[in-house]
């Protein structure tokens, strides 16, 4: 099955695993398509495939059978190095984890994002400030993770994943280990960079945070899509 042109496009995509004796269809037949600018909430269980699908689109893992597009380009064929600067310029990441250095600073932490694009230090530097400042951390720059609630965290996180003014953002499961008030803060600074014309892909088992803050729905089940809706802004059920 092929799709209208989309910006990203995802066709027929499967991923299986080998456990034992057992094949997991992880991602069993997928086709969706994404068009620049799109908030797209991907919902689903524990185990229904979001986290892979969502990997496999940030060039994270490999389908095993299927096509992934982004303006026409096969990223399931690109070369190792290819892929990496697929990941190092076009794509920002947040986890569920934060996934901070623990031993670098907040400012260290989005640096980070920038050392394999080339960009030259002193640029670094002020990229990273200016991104923490955005997400109201200017007073902790200088702090450890260790020292930051799990709110400041995650927005070190995101700051993390915007600092090199990415294509598209990838956030799997960004509030899962915070607090309703601080999960609320995160999502709203996705919608807000979504009003700023940024492309996110948010992958959540919180279907009323998705229905609040996504254009679009897509729920997972079992690897495979059990329905798309488009998603009010009001935060109604989806239609």
């Amino acid at each position: 099955m092929e799709l209208p042109a989309s910006w990203l496009s995802v066709v027929d995509l499967c991923r299986y695993f080998r456990r034992g004796q057992y094949e997991v269809r992880a991602l069993d037949g997928i086709t969706i398509g994404i068009q620049r600018g799109e908030f797209v909430g991907i919902v689903g269980a524990s185990g229904s495939g979001k986290s892979t699908l969502l990997a496999i689109m940030a060039g994270l893992d490999t389908p095993s059978s299927g096509k992934v597009r982004i303006d026409g380009r096969a990223i399931h064929q690109m070369t190792r190095q290819e892929l990496a600067s697929y990941r190092a310029r076009r794509v920002g990441m947040i986890f569920q984890s934060f996934n901070l250095i623990p031993h670098y600073t907040a400012l260290q932490n989005v640096e980070t994002a920038l050392l394999f694009n080339d960009t030259p230090y002193r640029e670094r530097r002020k990229l990273a400030a200016e991104a923490l400042e955005r997400l109201g951390l200017a007073e902790r720059l200088t702090h450890r993770p260790a020292d930051l609630s799990g709110g400041e965290q995650q927005r070190v996180a995101v700051a993390r994943a915007i600092v090199k003014r990415p294509d598209i953002l990838f956030a799997d499961e960004p509030t899962g280990n915070l607090d309703h008030d601080n999960a609320d803060q995160v999502v709203q600074l996705l919608k807000d960079f979504n009003g700023q014309g940024q492309t996110i892909v948010l992958v959540t088992h919180n279907l009323d945070l998705a229905r609040l803050y996504a254009h679009r729905i897509v729920r997972l089940s079992y690897g495979k899509i059990n329905d798309e809706a488009t998603a009010r802004q009001s935060g109604d059920s989806a239609v």
